[in-house]
């Protein structure tokens, strides 16, 4: 990767980020994403809207959120929280640097995983933090494979 400064007195104070590569990978769009939440103020905290009460959650905290019939899992360091939610909306909270989605149902902190194994039928199951597992399907494997460097 390149990086270089272009002086541009048009713009005056604004500062211009322009991004080039030859195809928009998941690499550049998390670029494009680290890039403009640069000045925002970083989500480290995450309301969880329980049946009862309203817990407050640290993002870097969470380890798996999955899909269990129409309740959504997110397992913490601490503890299992169970919410009335839809999973891509809940994506849409996460930061996308350390966050990816591994099936229709999981969506993984990269910060947690421990390993990948196979499993059946071409899918793998990864391995996290306090035992917890879940499977990477087909469909996802790319996009993990491509935020692990791989």
């Amino acid at each position: 990767m390149e990086v270089r400064f272009e002086k541009n007195i048009t713009t005056g104070e604004e500062i211009e980020v322009i991004v080039k590569a030859n195809r928009l990978s998941n690499n550049v769009k998390s670029l494009m994403a680290y890039i403009n939440q640069f000045d925002q103020q970083p989500h480290r905290i995450l309301p969880i809207k329980t049946n009862d009460s309203i817990i407050i959650v640290k993002v870097d905290d969470i380890i798996l959120v999955d899909v269990q019939k129409n309740t959504l899992s997110i397992e913490t360091l601490t503890a299992k929280y169970l919410i009335q939610e839809r999973l891509y909306k809940f994506i849409q909270k996460l930061p996308k640097d350390i966050f990816v989605q591994v099936s229709k149902h999981a969506v993984i902190n990269l910060d947690y995983l421990l390993s990948l194994e196979d499993s059946f039928a071409g899918s793998m199951t990864a391995k996290m933090e306090k035992s917890l597992r879940t499977s990477v399907s087909r469909k996802y494997l790319s996009d993990l494979e491509e935020h692990l460097g791989l």
